[in-house]
């Protein structure tokens, strides 16, 4: 494969695993011959002609630290097939023969439509949502999966101390990924997720349950994206007169944060060569996934056409393991 200039972008929420995903990316390139320039600041950056070239060295010192060093964003500018045959011509006009695109569901679209232009792309899925199509894991959802439980096992010694229910909000504006999983790992009592309808009186009975049980505490888990709210919890809770007084938490961007855990370090590796490999086997447009064990490839328009759903069987696994 003779020597291109591979542009590297990181867009849309931040997930811890991109910054070595980054890393991986430009010294495999290195040992394939290939220069590689990383675009500041998302697809806006790439509009507005934000390039570093970044060579083996500069990548040093980034493996441990979240966020991403290329900083990024969201592109209104980039949505659906607008601006991007600007996006292309700015790739082109500095010298970019390719792009490795780190980041979620909007990104790869952003991704999509730069390959319908003409641009060769290669997509890696970051979202700590892990509501990406064609990968059973997402960077930085293992990351954020324990920030999550240690945030709620710190909890759970101040509810148990004063016999409370904790309702825990997690991210997940339109996939309950993080909070049934969190739900399994942490004991919650019910797990209030976008693709269920549950009640407040499921909600009520789950906590009068644990009551009735001599457990000293109750801890709900809802995403931010379930229709039944977190607010909306409490004032039922409230209004059922339940023994255990109730407590609001919402993690927020904390689970964004932090040093990418071991598991997300390896994958963000497996991507990253995995990325390089594609372009040196001249296969494009593709975004690169973990299939069980293995890392695959599926096209981009495969990927935006899907949406990964959470796996239901898990939260009926949190219900019965939390009795």
């Amino acid at each position: 494969m003779p020597s291109r200039t591979i542009g590297i972008i990181t867009s849309g929420g931040d997930a811890p695993g991109m910054n070595p995903c980054v890393r991986a990316v430009v010294r495999m390139a290195a040992q394939s011959g290939h220069e590689t320039i990383g675009v500041l600041g998302g697809y806006d950056g790439l509009l507005d002609g934000g390039f570093r070239e970044l060579r083996p060295r500069d990548v040093g010192g980034i493996l441990h630290l979240g966020g991403t060093v290329l900083h990024t964003g969201r592109c209104s500018r980039l949505s659906a097939d607008a601006g991007a045959p600007e996006a292309v011509a700015a790739a082109r006009a500095a010298g970019l023969d390719a792009l490795v695109v780190i980041g979620g569901d909007g990104s790869l679209r952003g991704a999509n439509a730069l390959a319908g232009q003409g641009m060769d792309v290669i997509g890696i899925p970051a979202s700590i949502d892990n509501d990406i199509w064609g990968t059973n894991m997402s960077l930085g959802v293992d990351t954020a999966l324990n920030t999550i439980l240690e945030s709620v096992d710190k909890l759970r010694d101040t509810a148990s101390s004063h016999r409370r229910t904790f309702l825990v909000e997690t991210m997940g504006r339109e996939s309950g990924y993080l909070a049934i999983m969190a739900g399994v790992i942490s004991g919650a009592e019910i797990v209030v997720v976008p693709e269920t309808d549950i009640t407040p009186a499921e909600v009520v009975a789950a906590v009068h349950s644990a009551r009735e049980r001599e457990k000293a505490y109750s801890l709900v888990i809802v995403a931010e994206g379930a229709a039944l709210g977190v607010d909306v919890v409490a004032e039922h809770l409230a209004e059922a007169g339940e023994r255990f007084e109730s407590r609001i938490t919402r993690l927020g961007h904390v689970q964004r944060g932090g040093s990418p855990s071991a598991f997300d370090r390896l994958l963000a590796a497996r991507f990253g060569v995995a990325a390089i490999e594609a372009i040196d086997d001249g296969a494009t447009n593709l975004m690169v996934g973990l299939d069980g064990r293995s890392i695959s490839r599926v096209g981009l328009d495969e990927v935006v056409s899907h949406r990964r759903s959470a796996n239901l069987d898990y939260l009926e696994m949190a219900q019965d393991l939390a009795r």
